[in-house]
């Protein structure tokens, strides 16, 4: 997010998002009942661009941010729309002042064209979801879309009909601040949760009732990012590119997703908004893309400071002729597109290729059913934002997502008729905006109650709830832009640490059980939030370390969306919870308590430290394979907890691995098929996951690919039979030597487990 945007915003928060008073046009309907024909759509868009003039083309490919309760700022957007020259706005979420701007364009201006409304809802508008990493981390597609099925239906009801999600980046990196907003370092999961969002935001087609576009970032290549350093240029060898970051891309794409936009970044020197290959090339000829490219925030007029383009005329044509269809504007930055008409009469740009980047802009709006009902229906807004049945997905969702990490002597889960008393502790015990996560807006009045807070509710008067924070968590160094924005942001009053810590040990000693949320704000994630170190901040370890040298029972809650450096402490159960949303401290409770197992997975490798990134379990197989985690003279390499590593309240057996067919033909599935036990005696999750090693190929292949996993509930002593089909899709790979997609003849490891060292394993081959 462009600084100038983020301190404009911190303005917004003195003031409400559904409480505004102003006048706004007839309550109409907003959605299509049914998909409009390609046929028809593009005959009106033919029809709506014979019409217009190049100004007014331009226009459409301007999208400005909308600070609509700033009277100052408002007007100038609202004079750009009375003139024609916006598409599109952002950051508004009030459907009164979203009526107001589209009555303005439908209204005011000579082709009445409606406007395209954006908005980050990134995991929840009101209703917040945990965090996509944490989503990715249930390993259940399923629940993944019917979240951000929700997320579109709070988002359609209040006026947005475009997300600027899902984050679909593969990052290797946990430095990486953006982590948080992906699904972690998996290509396999990382496109099953891309499609899975797709899904959900869009529904079956573009325009379905209850529904939004949405719009997978950043292409391409932003996960990668130099040192894990947020904006930094990423350089990427052909075989990554093709192999790791860019299939969720392309999974989001033939899941119908009818936006992209284009990342900050340089990838291999060029940026990606003026990037001619990702944009046209790859995006549009090789994967037959339809929809529109927009830019991020600035990302036009960046092409300036990147030594790309020499002024804002050069930007806008260049990022237009590489295939960018739209620009983000942040307030104070002039449009950019504003220049192309005159690229036109000077002979810079032909008439055609301004259409070309115009119609898919038009057609969303077609297919959004603007045309027909621009408004949206005020009294029907704040019914959504409460429908209960959210809360309740909110709930089941941050229960699904948790990952059990530690748990030994069977501390959880905890017997609610044989404790007495607990001690809560930690700078994140008490703190319901660090539940949320990042990238959330007080504007959408988001909700969350504490872990603290969820504990008293769930235990009632019969059990003593005593609680310190105990330490609390330094600021960061280079201050976040989101904090000015954040009305409940971290503002932790001063305390006395070292009395704290003493008191929480007393409090301790004094308890049945110490349970400890620790781990980093939510501010320490997301856009800007890289970061040097995986040590607890502050003093926190010394908290940890203090309590649980008591001897009695020590539960941490980790709240965090990186592999903090906790593995080698006395804490005996260790929970990720991550940023577990609205409904996280309803969530937590149950699953301490039994109520709700753990079942979910780690979405990425927990390495032990900083210095360790970036790391995949998915690594090439060197020429000293036998020494793979003994690369560090002074320590292992091998990661603390392995990719899809997670535990539950009960056990389970793999058995009696069958591969269908041991020798196929090139281009013919293959059938693997495996028993599952729950020889626990809880009822639990497993999520199985099948992992394959290619022997031999055209290049050197991964020593584990992870090709299938499937989320089973299973009751105690059930038994069922797990089927995996790897298709020829699943057996390919893009190689460097031929430059171009292959499938080797080759014999085939296979593996079936709980995580990526699943040790049940057979072969197949794969024959001429």
């Amino acid at each position: 997010m462009h600084r100038t945007t983020a301190r404009i915003a911190a303005c917004l928060l003195a003031g409400s998002s559904l409480a505004t008073g102003l006048p706004v046009a007839a309550k109409s309907p907003a959605t299509n009942p049914a998909p409009m024909s390609q046929a028809e759509i593009d005959t009106r868009v033919e029809a709506l661009l014979a019409k217009m003039t190049p100004e007014e083309k331009a226009g459409q490919l301007s999208q400005f941010f909308y600070f609509a309760q700033i009277p100052a700022l408002a007007k100038r957007v609202d004079d750009q729309i009375a003139a024609g020259h916006a598409g599109s706005i952002l950051f508004t979420t009030d459907p009164k002042l979203l009526n107001r701007a589209q009555k303005i364009a439908v209204e005011q201006t000579r082709l009445k064209i409606p406007l395209l409304v954006g908005f980050d809802v990134i995991h929840g508008l009101h209703t917040i979801f945990p965090v996509p990493l944490a989503m990715a981390a249930s390993w259940d597609p399923a629940l993944v879309e019917k979240s951000q099925g929700v997320a579109a239906a709070e988002s359609r009801a209040v006026g947005v009909h475009w997300t600027f999600a899902p984050n679909v980046d593969i990052t290797l990196d946990p430095r990486w601040g953006r982590i948080v907003e992906g699904a972690g370092e998996d290509v396999y999961l990382g496109s099953a949760m891309a499609a899975a969002q797709v899904h959900g935001f869009q529904g079956p087609f573009i325009g379905a009732p209850g529904h939004i576009i949405a719009g997978p970032k950043h292409f391409a290549g932003y996960g990668a990012s130099m040192g894990g350093r947020d904006y930094d240029e990423s350089e990427i060898s052909e075989n990554q590119l093709h192999n790791l970051y860019l299939p969720p891309f392309k999974a989001a794409i033939d899941a119908g997703a009818g936006n992209i936009m284009a990342a900050y970044m340089a990838l291999n020197g060029v940026p990606a908004a003026g990037n001619h290959r990702l944009l046209t090339d790859v995006l549009r000829k090789d994967w037959g893309f339809k929809g529109w490219v927009v830019s991020d925030a600035g990302g036009v007029n960046s092409l300036i400071a990147q030594g790309f383009a020499t002024d804002g005329a050069d930007a806008a044509l260049k990022a237009l002729k590489a295939g960018n269809n739209m620009e983000m504007i942040p307030p104070g930055l002039p449009a950019r597109m504003s220049t192309l008409p005159a690229a036109v009469e000077a002979g810079k740009l032909s008439t055609s290729d301004l259409d070309a980047m115009v119609r898919p802009v038009l057609a969303a709006k077609f297919r959004m059913g603007l045309f027909e009902n621009p408004y949206v229906d005020e009294t029907v807004a704040a019914k959504v934002l409460d429908d209960p049945a959210h809360a309740a997905e909110a709930r089941r969702a941050a229960e699904r997502s948790a990952v059990l990490l530690r748990n030994e002597g069977g501390v959880l889960p905890l017997d609610a008729k044989k404790i007495r008393s607990i001690a809560v502790l930690g700078p994140l015990a008490d703190s319901s905006r660090d539940m949320l996560g990042p990238w959330i807006f007080t504007i959408n009045n988001p909700s969350a109650e504490s872990v603290l807070t969820g504990l008293q509710k769930k235990l009632g008067p019969n059990v003593t709830v005593r609680y310190s924070p105990g330490v609390n968590i330094p600021d960061r160094v280079n201050p976040s832009p989101f904090d000015m924005m954040d009305a409940k942001g971290p503002k932790a009053a001063p305390i006395d640490e070292t009395a704290e810590i003493a008191k929480s040990v007393e409090l301790a000693r004094q308890s049945d059980v110490a349970i400890l949320v620790l781990g980093e704000r939510q501010n320490m994630n997301g856009e800007k939030a890289s970061r040097s170190s995986f040590d607890l901040p502050g003093r926190q370890r010394e908290l940890l370390d203090a309590v649980a040298a008591t001897g009695k029972p020590v539960v941490v809650l980790l709240m965090s969306a990186r592999p903090l450096s906790i593995q080698d402490s006395k804490a005996n159960a260790i929970l990720d919870i991550w940023y577990p949303g609205s409904q996280g401290a309803a969530a937590v409770s149950n699953l301490l308590f039994g109520d709700a197992v753990p079942g979910g997975k780690l979405p990425i490798s927990w390495i032990r430290s900083a210095s360790q990134a970036p790391m995949t379990y998915a690594r090439m197989p060197s020429h000293n394979p036998e020494d793979a985690y003994k690369r560090y003279q002074d320590t292992t390499n091998e990661p603390a907890w392995p990719f899809g590593y997670g535990l539950s309240y009960t056990t389970f057996a793999y058995s009696n691995l069958k591969v269908g067919t041991p020798k196929v033909a090139r281009g013919a599935p293959v059938k693997v098929s495996f028993d599952l036990a729950n020889t626990g005696a809880r009822a639990g999750d497993e999520v199985p996951q099948l992992y394959i090693h290619q022997r031999l190929g055209t290049s050197s292949r991964p020593v584990r690919q992870l090709k299938g996993f499937q989320r089973v509930t299973l009751k105690p002593g059930e038994k069922r039979t797990i089927t995996f089909t790897l298709t020829p899709d699943d057996l390919r790979y893009w190689s460097d030597a031929s430059q171009t997609w292959v499938q080797d003849a080759s014999v085939f490891d296979v593996w079936v487990g709980s995580d990526s060292k699943a040790s049940l394993g057979s072969t197949f081959e794969v024959a001429d």
